[in-house]
């Protein structure tokens, strides 16, 4: 990985924790993982890209809410180039953070109404940067919203945000930058959830969906697509097996399906949908 992508992965994940760090947690669970797939894709390529990508995740609460913090090092096969006529694949840090404030625990009263458990105000923000040949994106994307926890086994928060996103490619094969351009305003109706359960095993169901509208023009004058993004997982629960206590390693199978990544329509553009099965794997600690 390039030392300056390295960097700047680091440097946001520093800056996170110490937000998560502001209040005394009550509980945490922090865990690195890796998982594997031959079929990703990213617009305007039509080949098959091979991705290994290591995470750290780190979850959170305190009194009067909770914080999620992930980031991912995502190293692509040569199928998703580093630069024009490159050998080498892409590398990409992405990082994701979001705080949710428990609005029934700050004002001291119940929110709780069939299935709803409380409710929440959700901010947070996506920082990426990646070399590769074409785009190198450099997404900043600030989110604000409110937040329904449901009453579950485990968790399933439901949130409407509005999303601030800017980005300011650039491209090895023309060698030009674009200024950083700031898209329209746009809405995410989102989910994220760890629903545990048990078949004589202890599985879990773990995963996000994003339904994302379109952000208006993109940096280039052309019009956006809105976009659907569901990756899930189910993870098993071995740590019984070696050994180790409740929820410590976990290993499971993992699909993504992605619409219209990123805004770029499909229609001609077949790199623009992506259906991903992967391996995953988690040490949490």
């Amino acid at each position: 990985m390039k030392p300056q992508l390295l960097k700047h992965g680091i440097a946001l994940t520093l800056l996170a924790a110490c937000g998560c760090a502001a209040h005394a947690a009550d509980w945490s669970d922090t865990s690195i993982g890796y998982r594997y797939g031959t079929k990703y894709a990213e617009p305007f390529n039509n080949k098959d890209i091979s991705k290994s990508i290591v995470n750290l995740t780190s979850a959170s609460g305190y009194k009067y809410g909770k914080n999620f913090l992930n980031v991912d090092l995502l190293m692509s096969s040569d199928a998703d180039p580093s630069s024009a006529g490159a050998k080498s694949g892409a590398h990409e840090a992405y990082v994701v953070y979001r705080h949710t404030l428990d609005l029934g625990k700050v004002m001291g009263r119940s929110f709780a109404a069939g299935p709803v458990r409380g409710l929440g105000a959700s901010a947070g923000f996506d920082y990426n940067t990646k070399t590769d040949a074409g785009y190198n994106s450099k997404k900043r994307m600030v989110v604000a919203g409110p937040t329904l926890m449901l009453d579950v086994p485990g968790f399933l928060d439901v949130s409407l945000f509005a999303l601030w996103e800017s980005n300011a490619p650039y491209s090895t094969f023309s060698q030009t930058a674009t200024p950083r351009y700031s898209y329209k305003v746009h809405p995410m109706l989102t989910a994220a959830w760890g629903i545990p359960f048990n078949v004589g095993i202890p599985l879990s169901f773990e995963g996000f969906a994003n339904f994302i509208g379109s952000k208006g023009k993109n940096e280039f004058g052309g019009d956006t697509a809105s976009e659907t993004n569901i990756d899930m997982q189910i993870m098993y629960d071995l740590s019984a097996a070696v050994g180790a206590g409740k929820n410590t390693f976990k290993v499971g199978l993992e699909y993504q399906y992605w619409k219209n990544k990123f805004g770029n329509s499909d229609h001609g553009n077949p790199g623009a949908t992506a259906k991903t099965p992967m391996i995953r794997a988690e040490y949490h600690f």
